[in-house]
């Protein structure tokens, strides 16, 4: 996961993005290790190739944008994509 490219922070935005797009796996992954209950310094170090023992701060909001991006997404972001879907 970690050759791929991210912001410290997703965009800031009541809309889908092209980021939110192109970093839906990551997304997914990161959902899905927080509810498996996997602590967030392994899943920076997993998902984004960082060293929270070297940057915790800096780990520690990279990963936690994120999971509230990809939570926003599972909350609203999920309807900009059905409409794109259904045309309207």
């Amino acid at each position: 996961m970690t050759n791929q490219y991210y912001l410290d922070e997703p965009p800031a935005s009541d809309a889908v993005t092209d980021y939110d797009r192109k970093n839906t796996k990551l997304y997914l992954r990161l959902l899905d290790a927080a509810a498996d209950g996997a602590d967030w310094r392994e899943a920076a170090t997993v998902l984004f190739g960082l060293d929270p023992d070297g940057d915790a701060e800096h780990a520690r909001r990279v990963h936690d944008s994120h999971l509230a991006r990809a939570r926003w997404m599972t909350e609203c972001g999920y309807r900009f994509l059905a409409r794109e879907k259904s045309g309207g």
